[in-house]
């Protein structure tokens, strides 16, 4: 036994020797069991989900749901996901950052399940975020860091702090979960000279690239740093600079390739939509507020996991005065009670200052100071200086950052650990230590003074000190294994992490819900307002009846997605300028006092509204109370639901209209003032934007109709037949990436009336075509001064 602790002692010296990776050959040890632990911890975190007893909530359901199953379903019918005529009227999806079409996980999904469920969208998300964690101890190993880093790291990564307690921004967990996969690839590329590594790194990049999110934003930052140390840390040492410089080229040329075409969408998108830059002030109010690091050590001292009324963090109805907007769960940086532990210790032995991890440490710190936004003065220069900074409202998303970069940390801490088991913590650091989290309950103490909500902390001080406590002697005990049995000392903690992690960081209502809850999402869904919607709504040759749903529930918005009924509202933060300027369109209308009118819409008795088609209206309240401008027979109550007042609009005009008469107008001015010229019918009609090419008006003796002979998402054909020639209208939104035709000769598609679309047709029997051709707009918009 002495024998065989002896052979133990020297494998870990010689480990600890092992620190320059360039130099020294590094140990490989078995993958498949530690990738076998770390699965093991994700199934005992992420059960809840797994089982189907809850699902994601929130903006995984109100936003990311509905777009995945629009994107599945139109796969399913072979038809283009590029246009959705299905929220706000019509949205160019190819642009949009939340559509999911460009993320790998989710359009495999879509391409094999025509109609996915929310287990399994849950599952993708919750999937993605383990094999992030999956890459990242492959990388560990990489690194020659001890495998029970790599496993404990592991688990931080896929459900510490953000990627656990705001895994609903479905888009936000990917970003972070493709970092770990870009930087193996970086890594191998110049330890390997490997160009195929190279590629694949730029790929990673690209898709990266493609969220368009502000994680993926702050993580191609963080990755174009790391480059740059390693290409100057290379170059220093053991090559010439032209041979490291090609394999960054290499990868950052196919990351710029693969993502351009979304990201000039994304920024034609921009420039046409509701919010092109976010000011300092508006990105200023996503800050995370400095009292929420108590949630480093006390996750549920808050009330995150709560109600919304019981809740007292800042911001809060007891905590009102911080001018914040952000959400209870975006202030929780909770990575585990061993891990936070790992990290003093380390930090006080100065294991974080090392050069393996000196990198990982400085962009923790960089990561902390763009989180806490306005409170520091580094945000405002970072918000200046840094390209991209300025299309983001939420500072606080860089805690998605802190908890992977917390993991790396954590990771290196547990290795230097298990490499010298014989070196003691040292009664400093243990003292270090004791007094940061003794800090901690301090400072939530005085809070909790300040703010009269002491009979809250109890049960959060409690936990905590159980979490604590337990963690340390498990610790003390794991330690004394660790040279003759680490894989057990390894599966010992690794068993804590997870524990602590699925009660701390595990359901709480900003993650978990019951699945009940989110029936009217479900495409076979019986939800009496969506069944009477359904099988009301007119779709035949001249008309397509839009509806909306107008205060039912922070899910409902967007639920005519998978239903596939046309709606003048929806919910997403960015949607297209004009729209929202003549409609009123907020980001959302999960709540009757949402619903802002326009000018141009001031009323639900509105020619606008006509024009938009609106039929139906399934309200949360009467529709009266929304609209006190309505008058008896306005709007006629058809029907009432569990959830629901349903109204119909006997005025709402057809999809597509001939027309014989054009006059010019300043739409500009209109959406202003909200008057229509003096006279102006649309049924006989079509405003055209000023300055107007020259066009002739028909004949007012001529007569003509049109109808609608083929409609789908991205392709419009229309059938006009006249005897004097004239307009054919189409109440669909314009775009500059819908182009037409008439009989397969192109012509110039016009904007009319504010919003819509219009074609002069000669007399005659035609067939006027509309095709989103989202690439040619965008080359065109390119190509134009105003775009330059």
């Amino acid at each position: 036994m002495q024998h065989k602790f002896r052979q133990g002692l020297s494998a870990s010296r010689r480990s600890l020797a092992a620190f320059d990776r360039e130099d020294i050959a590094r140990e490989q040890w078995p993958l498949l069991p530690a990738l076998a632990l770390l699965t093991a911890g994700w199934i005992a975190m992420a059960w809840p989900w797994v089982l189907g007893h809850v699902t994601i909530p929130w903006d995984a359901k109100a936003q990311f749901q509905p777009q995945i199953q629009f994107l599945a379903q139109a796969l399913a019918r072979g038809e283009s996901p590029f246009w959705n005529p299905y929220a706000f009227s019509g949205h160019p999806q190819i642009a949009d950052p939340q559509s999911m079409i460009f993320s790998p996980p989710y359009l495999l999904l879509a391409l094999v399940n025509g109609n996915p469920s929310a287990w399994a969208i849950d599952m993708t998300t919750l999937l993605a975020a383990l094999v992030g964690a999956m890459a990242l101890a492959v990388w560990m190993r990489d690194q020659g860091w001890h495998f029970a880093g790599a496993v404990i790291g592991g688990l931080v990564f896929c459900f510490g702090a953000s990627m656990s307690w705001r895994m609903q921004h479905t888009g936000q967990v990917l970003s972070l979960a493709y970092w770990p996969m870009a930087m193996l690839a970086i890594d191998r590329a110049f330890d390997r000279c490997s160009y195929v590594c190279a590629v694949v790194a730029g790929v990673v990049g690209a898709v990266i690239l493609i969220g368009r999110d502000q994680v993926a934003l702050l993580v191609l930052y963080l990755l174009t740093a790391y480059v740059v140390c390693r290409w100057l840390h290379l170059t220093a040492r053991v090559a010439s600079l032209t041979e490291t410089l090609r394999f960054a080229l290499v990868g950052g040329g196919v990351a710029i390739v693969l993502a351009a075409v979304p990201l000039i969408l994304t920024a034609q998108l921009a420039g046409q939509s509701n919010r092109p830059v976010i000011d300092f002030i508006g990105a200023g109010r996503g800050s995370l507020h400095p009292a929420l690091l108590i949630t480093a050590i006390l996750p549920q001292v808050f009330g995150a996991a709560g109600r919304m009324e019981d809740y007292w963090g800042p911001p809060s109805f007891a905590w009102h005065d911080t001018g914040l907007f952000i959400a209870q769960n975006m202030g929780q940086i909770y990575i585990g009670a061993l891990p936070v532990i790992l990290i003093l210790v380390a930090l006080w032995r100065d294991w974080l200052w090392q050069r393996e991890v000196r990198f990982f440490s400085v962009a923790f710190i960089v990561a902390l100071l763009y989180a806490l936004g306005w409170y520091t003065p580094i945000f405002r220069g970072l918000y200046t200086v840094l390209p991209g900074v300025d299309l983001y409202r939420r500072p606080a998303d860089a805690t998605f950052l802190m908890g992977g970069l917390g993991a790396i940390l954590v990771g290196y801490a547990v290795h230097r650990m298990f490499v010298a088991p014989w070196e003691k913590f040292g009664e400093h650091a243990t003292m270090f230590t004791v007094a940061i989290v003794g800090l901690a309950f301090a400072c939530a103490l005085g809070l909790a003074l300040r703010i009269d909500r002491v009979g809250l902390l109890p049960w959060p001080l409690i936990a905590a000190v159980t979490a604590f406590l337990v963690s340390a002697m498990v610790l003390t005990f794991a330690r004394s294994r660790i040279a003759l049995e680490p894989w057990m000392a390894t599966a010992i903690l690794a068993a804590v992490t997870a524990v602590d992690l699925g009660f701390n960081n595990g359901p709480t209502t900003s993650s978990a819900m019951p699945t009940t809850m989110y029936d009217v999402l479900e495409p076979k869904s019986r939800n009496a307002t969506i069944g009477f919607l359904k099988s009301h709504a007119v779709t035949n040759e001249t008309r397509r009846d839009r509806v909306e749903l107008l205060g039912l529930g922070f899910h409902w918005p967007n639920a005519s997605l998978p239903h596939r009924l046309e709606n003048t509202l929806g919910y997403n933060p960015v949607r297209l300028g004009a729209y929202s300027q003549a409609t009123g369109a907020e980001d959302t209308i999960g709540l009757a006092e949402q619903r802002k009118l326009a000018p141009l819409m001031p009323s639900y008795r509105s020619m606008l509204v006509d024009m938009l088609g609106l039929r139906y209206v399934a309200a949360g309240q009467p529709l009266e109370k929304v609209d006190p401008k309505l008058k008896a027979g306005d709007w006629t109550l058809v029907a009432k639901t569990d959830e629901a007042w349903i109204y119909e609009n006997p005025h709402a005009l057809p999809r597509v209209l001939f027309v014989q008469h054009a006059l010019g107008a300043d739409f500009i001015g209109l959406l202003k003032t909200g008057t229509w010229p003096d006279g102006f019918d649309p049924k006989a009609t079509v405003l055209l934007e000023m300055p107007m090419v020259p066009v002739r008006s028909g004949t007012s003796t001529g007569t003509g109709q049109a109808r609608i002979v083929r409609y789908r998402n991205t392709d419009v054909s229309v059938e006009v037949e006249s005897t004097g020639g004239g307009y054919v209208v189409l109440n669909d939104l314009w775009h500059p990436s819908w182009f037409a035709e008439i009989d397969g000769q192109r012509t110039e598609l016009l904007k009319a009336n504010v919003l819509f679309r219009a074609v002069q047709v000669p007399a005659g029997k035609h067939v006027v075509r509309f095709k989103f051709q989202p690439l040619r707009g965008a080359l065109q918009a390119l190509g134009s001064r105003g775009a330059l």
